[in-house]
């Protein structure tokens, strides 16, 4: 999970979002009548919609021209900017420690924001208006706490709350208004169980249940119409990480990836579940896909999505005992790890493990020493990678 100012963020901004949805527009906005919010036009709705559907299976090309389209349509309003924030956002989500595009995000936010607040300025009561500066607030939040800005996420942060309470309404009678509710309920109760240090700061929060967040999710992964992809995201992480149902993570990461084949990050979330239930032939399949991706160069699939792929195939060969494959892509695992940087995750310290036993057969103690030792470098003295190298290390008298 990432850090917890990040999940908090998150609560906050996809409630705002889809809360934003729940209220009546004001009757007497300069800039907007009731039938001309953008949020609430139905034909702008469907073209919203198509746009963000390219952009879930990245073909970023085709969604920014649509938005082009809408910002030639009303300049002064923050939508066109804010879709395409949300872009530069799927784009980071592959890989949140790259910074490629940290600046492009901030800049279309900030556009966002600068064009909500004028209508903001001029109409307080401007539902629109608000939903806009508390998510472009919230979004800019959630990166600066990716990066442990903190000042910059609590300060962003401050500034989407600023506009809640302007968000609030009938989130009972509709689907699409309770993403936030599921998300409040389940990590409300999930932060405090986990991070006993943060009860007090969740003490100032309203009581959450998290059987209800999680039937909440499930009821907007299956019956919305615009936060049903953003719901099933969340509900296969929970699946998968807190709630122990493989399966059902593998349902939604299947269903995700037969929609939007080219998003690499449920591309890689569907070989993972894969993996995780034994359909190892499968998750192989869709790994070598990965892999081929990433040497296509498609959009979006790097080393990240990589040291994903070459674990699970270099699994898959120890699994059937051909040593010569499960080396050789435990040694892709541990590149793509070092070219992301991602040097203490799991699956590169695993392979490194699996590289020094494997050396340790071949007679190579030096080379097994070699990878032993850098298990303890990257790894936590607790992580089963650790003890696993210090009992190879002290058992072969390395």
């Amino acid at each position: 999970m990432r850090s917890i100012l990040s999940w908090l963020i998150v609560i906050l901004v996809i409630g705002l979002e889809t809360k934003s949805f729940a209220q009546n527009p004001t009757q007497d906005s300069p800039f907007f009548e009731p039938s001309k919010y953008l949020l609430l036009d139905k034909g702008l709705q469907y073209r919203i919609t198509k746009s963000i559907n390219s952009m879930y299976d990245f073909n970023f090309p085709v969604a920014e021209r649509d938005f082009a389209v809408i910002a030639n349509q009303y300049p002064e309003h923050p939508l066109p900017y804010f879709l395409v924030a949300l872009g530069y956002w799927w784009r980071i989500e592959v890989d949140v420690t790259k910074e490629t595009y940290d600046k492009a995000f901030l800049k279309y936010l900030d556009q966002a924001i600068e064009k909500a607040q004028v209508i903001f300025d001029a109409d307080e009561t401007n539902k629109e208006a608000a939903f806009f500066l508390a998510a472009g607030y919230g979004f800019q939040g959630r990166l600066y706490s990716e990066r442990k800005s903190w000042t910059k996420a609590a300060w962003a942060g401050r500034n989407a709350l600023k506009y809640m309470e302007l968000s609030r309404g009938e989130e009972e009678f509709n689907p699409e208004l309770l993403l936030g509710d599921a998300l409040f309920n389940y990590f409300s109760v999930w932060i405090p169980e986990n991070y006993p240090l943060l009860k007090p700061v969740m003490a100032l929060f309203p009581k959450g249940n998290k059987e209800l967040g999680l039937q909440q999710l499930e009821e907007v992964a299956t019956n919305a119409f615009y936060t049903r992809v953003e719901a099933q995201y969340f509900l296969f992480r929970l699946y998968a990480s807190e709630e122990k149902k493989p399966y059902e993570a593998l349902q939604i990461s299947e269903y995700l990836h037969d929609k939007f084949p080219n998003n690499p990050y449920f591309h890689r979330s569907y070989a993972r579940h894969l993996y995780t239930v034994g359909r190892w032939n499968e998750s192989v399949r869709e790994s070598f896909e990965i892999l081929d991706r990433i040497d296509a160069k498609q959009t979006g699939y790097e080393s990240n999505s990589g040291r994903y792929a070459a674990f699970y195939i270099a699994q898959y060969y120890d699994r059937v005992n051909d040593q010569t494959e499960a080396k050789r892509y435990y040694l892709k695992t541990i590149s793509y790890g070092e070219e992301s940087e991602t040097q203490e995750s799991g699956y590169y310290l695993h392979s490194l493990v699996q590289l020094g036993i494997i050396a340790m057969e071949e007679g190579n103690k030096s080379l097994a020493k070699s990878y032993f030792n850098k298990v303890k470098k990257y790894a936590k003295r607790k992580h089963p990678s650790h003890v696993a190298a210090r009992e190879y290390l002290k058992k072969n008298k390395l």
